[in-house]
């Protein structure tokens, strides 16, 4: 549905990625996929979902909001 990348790339510090997708699943849920780590590594992820598309639309600007305050930039 909808996708944001975001990376970090401090001096002296391993690239790092955070991505946040909204999708929709089979039971008419939206779920909030999030994933991060070490660029070009497998990284982490956690799953979250919502019943509407509105409650998975805030919470992921939240999270990308949080993001961008610890130094992440889109790619």
């Amino acid at each position: 549905m909808a996708t944001c990348l975001l990376y970090r790339q401090a001096p002296a510090r391993v690239p790092r990625f955070y991505r946040i997708e909204l999708a929709m699943n089979l039971f008419a849920e939206v779920s909030v996929l999030r994933e991060w780590g070490i660029a070009g590594g497998s990284g982490q992820s956690a799953i979250n979902i919502y019943g509407n598309l509105r409650e998975a639309s805030i919470a992921a600007d939240q999270h990308r909001k949080r993001m961008l305050k610890r130094g992440y930039d889109r790619a």
